[in-house]
């Protein structure tokens, strides 16, 4: 199978799964918000120092320069929150969005959620094509740890859109027509980084330095919020089991497809 279709399939896989897995657990529970922001900053973290960072160091001996891009992309991260182009709202209350959305305004939160879980979507896709066109061990790791931090943006998503008036169905629709951003992303990211296979080192420290951001600045803040010894064992208990994860995908890629790490 080639490259292109690795990326097509993880890239429709990713964005739909990540959204029905969502709504089959906040159907279940919306206490299930935490739990799984827990286990993608395992994930996401797993992926980055793990994975991602290992190849790039492979790709290049110079330490210093891709030290420097994995700073710089954390700011381009940074800024780009700033600028409300990348959003990562987990629960029913986000600092981009206010507190909760109201649930008669007729749409508006809901419009905001989706162009910006859209461009998010996107990015993922590129981060994607960018792990796969190294190798497909990567990318398949790469793929689990962007669907496992998925779920619970999409769970929160959820919330927003139903408290901001949209029927359980619509939600759902609405969350998919934005995860197609993912497969589009996934091809754009492709046929623009297949030429630049020389920076695709530092392409990947980019790749890590988002997944840090976001498992770092937007993911573990939040955890904050419940400090009671038991809850937090709880906390590092999942936060291991992403990490976990992301270990035995590797091990099972790397045995499946005969590729080293």
């Amino acid at each position: 199978m080639t490259t292109l279709a690795w990326i097509l399939i993880a890239g429709a896989a990713g964005g739909v799964l990540s959204v029905l897995f969502a709504s089959i657990a906040l159907k279940a529970r919306v206490e299930w918000v935490p739990v799984m922001v827990s286990y993608a900053i395992g994930a996401l973290l797993g992926a980055a120092f793990l994975e991602v960072l290992p190849h790039a160091l492979e790709l290049t001996g110079d330490f210093q320069k891709l030290g420097m891009s994995v700073l710089a992309g954390i700011m381009l991260f940074f800024l780009l929150e700033k600028l409300v182009l990348w959003r990562h709202c987990h629960v029913e209350t986000c600092e981009a969005h206010g507190t909760h959305a109201p649930a008669h305004d007729h749409g508006r939160s809901g419009l905001m959620i989706t162009i910006g879980d859209t461009m998010h979507n996107f990015v993922d896709g590129v981060i994607i094509a960018a792990a796969f066109l190294v190798d497909i061990k990567l990318g398949v790791v790469t793929t689990v740890a962007i669907v496992a931090h998925e779920i619970p943006q999409e769970m929160g998503d959820f919330v927003i859109l139903l408290h901001s008036g949209y029927s359980r169905r619509k939600a759902l629709i609405f969350n998919l027509v934005s995860s197609v951003a993912t497969l589009i992303g996934g091809v754009l990211g492709y046929y623009a980084l297949a030429p630049m296979q020389q920076a695709m080192a530092y392409i990947l420290a980019l790749a890590a330095a988002g997944m840090i951001y976001v498992a770092v600045a937007d993911l573990i803040p939040g955890l904050h919020k419940r400090v009671e010894l038991a809850h937090t064992g709880l906390q590092i208990a999942l936060i291991l089991a992403g990490v976990l994860t992301v270990w035995l995908v590797g091990s099972w890629a790397e045995s499946w497809f005969g590729v080293s790490a």
